[in-house]
């Protein structure tokens, strides 16, 4: 049973930082390509980062190019996600997402495991 557990959510300062994590389990995690969505309140839930299954490519979104950062530590079945100068508009749940494909998609439909999510909240 594939699980991907994400952690490292919080209250922050406009301009701050948060460094997320998702832990997997119950899969071959060197083979998935891994992403990062999330949903503010009241808006659909949108792309943020991904990253193939080597880690050689990585995809973000326009508005967090140069503050996000995503990265993979096959050894420990984690992938991370880097958040620097944060912005209110950063405010949401962050999900963790596994491809079986090995890419890393823009889609959420391409994305075959989804994790329960961690709020980040950045504060004006």
């Amino acid at each position: 049973q594939v699980q991907l557990v994400e952690s490292g959510g919080g209250l922050v300062q406009a301009g701050g930082s948060l460094r997320l994590s998702c832990a997997a389990s119950g899969l071959t995690f060197r083979l998935y390509g891994l992403g990062w969505f999330r949903q503010a309140p009241g808006k659909q839930r949108e792309f943020v980062a991904a990253i193939s299954s080597s880690g050689v490519v990585t995809y973000y979104a326009g508005s967090v190019k140069g503050r996000f950062t995503v990265s993979r530590d096959n050894a420990k079945s984690t992938v991370y996600l880097q958040m620097n100068s944060l912005r209110p508009e950063d405010t949401g749940v962050y999900y963790c997402a596994a491809a079986r494909s090995g890419f890393a998609h823009q889609q959420s439909s391409a994305y075959d495991n989804w994790g329960q999510g961690t709020q980040g909240t950045v504060s004006a």
